[in-house]
């Protein structure tokens, strides 16, 4: 069993940065008379160690909370609520509850939301994908409850992961989309620095495509606005550059839907003379006049395994540390796919 790590403490950041602990105190409460170098000292410090300021110290025996911090990076996004109602109904039965903190998939947010959450000293942290930070990777390496990141295996965790390899999920598209015997395929995307799992899928999509000498013939990506609205931009603006493409795959099940309804309004032929397919097997598209073919994203599955494995470390299981979880996405061609 990983030995218990001692709790960082005040004198830990006053030795690091060389200045009392009563300045350190001010510094982390944001009071008193203290110089802008000698803060910037102090944050420095706490950062490198991971120190997280403790806001319950005296206030309860256990010095935790029947809270579990629930990080993901956006609301807007219809794939994470499915995320919260696995977690949620999972630990109904238990004294814990989930509270949930928004990213905005930015980084240096995820830091500020994760430092807050950790003061209240939580039961365990579940928070979107694998990477983060080195100060958030710190912070989450030093809080010795449990960790579980989520939606992404790709990689390496702090601690456990739920859910899907992305790269696995591009290879599987791809070799879909090939065996169907399109050979002209377009990408339309989100921006992909900050959205990692996209760029995954799109790392594992176009290997699978260049290792059959096949590469993409056109791509368009965006950020921000209505995702169907900016489906239906993206797919005209394609088409109208690089008018004998023959399939088009998108980052999301959103922006395939905008697709797919420009494509019937322009009364080209889908799956005939174009082919479509999303990610992510949004239910809320099933009343589309064509079933968009997707890939479903395990979304409800990753919820309820991630806070299982909080709830049974809590209760005292020791063999679920350190775990990595891997679900298996299910193709559904629909009717934008044509089978081999």
């Amino acid at each position: 069993m990983t030995p218990k790590k001692r709790p960082l403490t005040l004198r830990d950041v006053s030795e690091a940065s060389g200045v009392s602990e009563m300045t350190v105190s001010r510094v982390l409460r944001n009071k008193g008379d203290v110089s802008e170098a000698t803060r910037e000292k102090v944050r420095e410090a706490a950062k490198r160690l991971g120190y997280v300021p403790n806001k319950i110290a005296g206030a309860l025996a256990s010095q935790r909370v029947n809270l579990i911090a629930v990080i993901i990076p956006s609301l807007g996004n219809m794939v994470f609520p499915e995320v919260l109602s696995g977690i949620s109904e999972t630990l109904e039965d238990t004294d814990l509850q989930p509270v949930v903190g928004v990213t905005d998939y930015l980084p240096e947010k995820e830091e500020k939301v994760l430092f807050e959450m950790l003061s209240w000293r939580p039961s365990g942290v579940i928070i979107a994908g694998l990477e983060h930070s080195e100060a958030s990777r710190t912070m989450l390496r030093q809080s010795d409850i449990p960790v579980v990141e989520i939606m992404d295996v790709d990689g390496q965790p702090v601690d456990c992961a739920v859910g899907i390899s992305h790269r696995r999920a591009g290879r599987k598209m791809a070799e879909a989309i090939l065996a169907a015997g399109h050979k002209r395929i377009g990408f339309l995307g989100t921006k992909m620095p900050l959205d990692h799992r996209a760029r995954k899928r799109f790392e594992g999509f176009t290997r699978t495509l260049t290792k059959a000498g096949i590469e993409i013939a056109d791509q368009e990506f965006y950020s921000g606005g209505s995702a169907l609205a900016k489906g239906r931009e993206m797919t005209a603006a394609m088409l109208e550059r690089t008018p004998d493409l023959d399939f088009l795959y998108y980052s999301n099940d959103m922006i395939g839907a905008g697709g797919l309804l420009y494509l019937i309004e322009a009364g080209i032929d889908v799956p005939t003379q174009i082919g479509l397919a999303g990610f992510n097997g949004v239910e809320l598209l099933d009343g589309l006049p064509r079933k968009l073919a997707t890939m479903d994203a395990c979304r409800r599955e990753i919820g309820v395994k991630a806070a299982k494995i909080v709830a049974e470390r809590n209760a005292g299981a020791t063999d679920m540390t350190n775990q990595i979880v891997e679900l298996s996405p299910v193709l559904a061609p629909g009717d934008t796919l044509r089978g081999d």
